[in-house]
């Protein structure tokens, strides 16, 4: 028998705080070689790209696959979302397939999830801090959300080119967070906070690296391809660069990868993998005038974390559909 799990299934499960813990164990895992984890693999379709992400875990006994689809004609043409993902979730003393989720929601609060545990490791401590976030999309919330978990929060501002985006975002996470939440159209309002967040599409920097203040953490999370980047060179130069994976940002990720084939850069530039931060491997945060960077890739260690913990609180509170495959 198999678990389905649809969207609204997964949505009434799955918290922020809880999936932080398990994000976190798994990028201990990573770090301490007992996760199996292969660079998601691309098709390509003559009208899309899906994307094939494998993770297996062994201490959280998390066995798992997550399919993503991206298809630009997909509204157009039948009224589908542009990105599609499902996750299918394996016994790895068996390797029945126990459970096939939606891996939507999923996708956007394990990615938020890991800039949540990045934040708390490397940003400013504080009661009065701030947060600005480039993006009014559903990540968007998640990376507030998650900062929200992370550290105590008063006030955040966000930005995006569609004004009513930013303006319905405010209303909404204002509400949910319990703290102030400001639209603004102003790049400098968010640039004097105290953690920022990428959130965009945008294949080009969203703002100058000059004008980000010391003590500033940074998490990237919108560009995932060798010629795209939200952060410009000097963004780069400025901070203390911290993965969730070496090979993915060498492989994937244009914010290190362009600063490197200029040569403004050199490998060494990047410090450390988060779970050498998180298991003391490597120091975090030296002191508060440090800029510290997070580079968010997406690992399928987040997705297998995810949907194990998923599966098991789904089975705790009955929720879901077996069926006989």
């Amino acid at each position: 028998m198999a678990l389905i799990l649809t969207r609204k299934d997964v949505v009434e499960v799955l918290s922020m705080k809880d999936c932080m813990d398990v994000v976190e164990k798994a990028f201990v895992e990573m770090v301490n070689g007992t996760a199996d984890l292969p660079l998601r693999i691309p098709i390509k379709s003559p009208d899309g790209l899906s994307l094939y992400m494998p993770a297996y875990l062994q201490k959280m006994k998390a066995l798992a696959c997550k399919v993503v689809a991206i298809y630009k004609d997909n509204p157009n043409r039948f009224n589908l979302p542009t990105t599609i993902g499902k996750v299918l979730l394996q016994n790895p003393e068996n390797g029945e397939v126990i459970c096939i989720m939606d891996g939507g929601y999923l996708t956007a609060i394990r990615t938020g999830a890991a800039s949540g545990v990045a934040t708390k490791y490397l940003a400013r401590e504080g009661k009065d801090l701030t947060a600005g976030i480039f993006g009014a999309g559903v990540q968007a919330k998640t990376q507030l959300w998650a900062l929200a978990e992370a550290r105590t929060l008063n006030h955040a501002f966000v930005y995006d080119k569609d004004g009513d985006a930013a303006r319905k975002f405010a209303a909404e996470m204002s509400s949910k967070l319990g703290i102030k939440v400001d639209a603004t159209d102003s790049i400098p309002d968010i640039l004097a906070t105290d953690i920022i967040v990428t959130a965009t599409s945008s294949p080009t920097p969203l703002f100058d690296g000059n004008l980000v203040k010391p003590g500033t953490h940074i998490n990237g999370i919108g560009s995932h391809t060798p010629n795209a980047r939200e952060l410009d060179t000097e963004t780069i130069k400025r901070s203390k660069f911290i993965g969730d994976s070496k090979e993915a940002c060498f492989k994937e990720a244009g914010d290190i990868m362009i600063p490197l084939q200029e040569g403004a850069i050199q490998e060494t530039h990047f410090y450390a993998e988060l779970g050498e931060i998180i298991t003391g491997r490597k120091p975090g945060r030296l002191n508060d005038d440090e800029i510290t960077l997070f580079k968010s890739n997406g690992l399928a260690i987040q997705d297998a974390a995810t949907a194990k913990l998923v599966y098991d609180k789904a089975k705790e509170m009955g929720v879901g559909k077996e069926i006989d495959l």
